[in-house]
């Protein structure tokens, strides 16, 4: 399969678990297939490069060591990412990323991902709390975020600041992961 079949295979993915896991599946039986499902999500302003991003987080939640060899694509096109179905996935993986570094303390994922990785990272999930997005990626953001400051000192005192500033603004949900989070770092 190429990038191009890939590509009209993303586009019978839907919104259905059934779906997501289908498509994943396949990536998962070829892993070969990783690099070209990465350029089409990355194709962010195309509704496909959606679908892309859902499978890739079905994908990482079973083999996160699957996307270790481009890790440098990932991170460097993280930022690129705006619309929301796409935004979601991948704040997802990122806390796939944070939460294998940092709890299970996998030593694949610690010799893969990089300090440039992690620090992009953290710059995205700020982006991601900060604007205009959904509470699941802003949720997953604070996750990651959280994780991220046991290694850079400068992470907490940022996190407290924006979950204070946008708490009386935010939904109950983004209330609730708020509270848990700067109850964790205090």
């Amino acid at each position: 399969m190429n990038k191009e079949d890939l590509f009209k295979a993303l586009d019978y993915v839907n919104h259905s678990r059934d779906k997501r896991q289908e498509m994943s599946t396949l990536i998962l039986n070829n892993p070969e297939l990783i690099k070209p499902l990465l350029s089409i999500a990355f194709t962010v302003d195309n509704p496909i490069s959606s679908k892309a991003c859902w499978v890739l987080e079905f994908t990482a939640k079973e083999k996160l060591e699957y996307i270790f060899p481009y890790l440098d694509t990932f991170t460097a096109n993280l930022h690129k990412v705006h619309l929301d179905p796409s935004v979601r996935p991948m704040a997802k993986i990122c806390e796939y990323l944070t939460k294998n570094y940092f709890q299970k303390k996998d030593p694949k994922c610690i010799k893969n991902l990089t300090d440039k990785h992690l620090e992009i990272i953290a710059s995205n999930c700020f982006d991601w709390l900060i604007g205009e997005h959904k509470v699941a990626a802003q949720a997953y953001s604070m996750t990651s975020l959280l994780l991220l400051g046991r290694k850079y000192d400068w992470i907490y005192p940022e996190l407290r600041m924006v979950l204070e500033q946008n708490y009386s603004n935010g939904s109950a949900a983004y209330k609730a992961r708020a509270r848990m989070t700067l109850e964790k770092i205090k």
